[in-house]
C-alpha cells in the first residue's frame, strides 16, 4: 500500500518506537494522527511532524472509544501501545493483568473491529499490529506480557487469513531487544555477551516495508534471537534450556524489577 497520502492513526507513540516510526511515515508523506498517553510528550512531537495529537489512554474503554470518535477515517492503523507486563503471574494483581490484556490486546482488536468496515468498502487499508518476539518464544518471567504479544500476532495471522483479496493488509512486526527506546531499555538492565540489539530505527523501516510491500510478518532481530525463536517453535524444551543456561531467568528478574512501576 502507498504510504503517501494515507491517513495513519499510531498508537504508542509517545515512546522512542513510537517516535521512529512515526519519522519515517512523515518522510513517507503520510497524514498522521498520533496517540499516546502522555500529552507533554504527543503534543511536540505531533508539532513537529504536523500530525493530529489525540492523547488517550487505551487502557480506559471510555477513553478508547472517545480515540475512534476523535479519529476520523483512517486508512492505515498501526497498533504499536504495550505495557511490560513482566515478572511472574503471582507477583500481579487482578487490575494489573487486566490493564496488561485492555492496552496489549483487547485495544488492537477492538480498534480493528471499528476501523475495518470503511476499508473494506473501499477496498484499500493497511492493519499493522507491533507484536514481539516474545510472542514466538516464551521467556521467564513474562507469562502475561508472551500471551498479550501471542495473541496480538496469532491475531494478525487469523485476520490476513480472512482479507486475503479484500485490498486491506495485515501485518505483524516483532522486535527483539531494542537499544535506545521500547520496554527492554528501560529496563535498563545489561544483555549477555553475544545477545545482539536493534533500533527504533530498525523497527521503523520494518514498519513502513511490511506496509508497502503488504508482508504479513517481520522480525526485528540479529540472527542468532531470530533462529532462537524458530527454535522455540520446533523444540521448546531445548529452546528453554539454551535459554537458561544464557542467563534467562536472572536477566527476567531484572526486567521484571526494572519495569515494575509501569505496569
Amino acid at each position: 500500500m502507498q504510504i503517501a497520502g494515507s491517513s495513519v492513526l499510531l498508537t504508542g507513540a509517545t515512546g522512542g518506537i513510537g517516535h521512529a516510526i512515526a519519522r519515517a511515515l512523515h518522510a513517507r508523506g503520510a497524514r498522521l494522527t498520533l496517540n499516546g498517553r502522555r500529552a507533554n510528550v504527543l503534543e511536540p512531537l505531533a508539532a513537529e511532524l504536523g500530525a493530529r495529537a489525540l492523547a488517550a489512554d487505551l487502557g480506559d474503554r471510555v477513553a478508547l472509544e472517545r480515540l475512534l470518535d476523535d479519529a476520523g477515517d483512517v486508512d492505515i492503523l498501526l497498533a504499536n501501545a504495550a505495557l511490560p507486563a513482566s515478572g511472574r503471574l503471582e507477583s500481579f494483581s487482578i487490575e494489573e493483568i487486566d490493564r496488561a490484556l485492555e492496552v496489549n490486546l483487547r485495544a488492537p482488536i477492538v480498534l480493528t473491529r471499528a476501523l475495518l468496515p470503511a476499508m473494506l468498502a473501499r477496498g484499500l487499508g493497511h492493519l499493522l499490529f507491533v507484536s514481539s518476539l516474545a510472542g514466538k518464544a516464551p521467556t521467564p518471567g513474562a507469562s502475561i506480557y508472551n500471551a498479550s504479544k501471542a495473541g496480538l500476532r496469532g491475531f494478525a495471522a487469523g485476520l490476513r487469513a480472512d482479507l486475503h483479496g479484500s485490498g486491506v493488509g495485515v501485518s505483524a512486526v516483532s522486535p527483539g531487544f531494542i537499544s535506545d527506546a521500547g520496554l527492554f531499555a528501560d529496563a535498563g538492565v545489561q544483555l549477555p555477551r553475544g545477545v545482539g540489539t536493534r533500533t527504533p530505527e530498525d523497527v521503523a523501516r520494518a514498519v513502513v516495508g511490511a506496509i508497502e510491500h503488504d508482508r504479513g510478518e517481520v522480525d526485528v532481530a540479529p540472527l542468532s534471537l531470530r533462529v532462537g525463536a524458530m527454535l522455540a517453535g520446533i523444540a521448546p524444551e531445548l529452546a528453554a534450556r539454551v535459554s537458561r543456561r544464557l542467563g534467562s531467568d536472572e536477566l527476567a528478574r531484572e526486567i521484571a524489577f526494572g519495569q515494575r512501576e509501569k505496569r
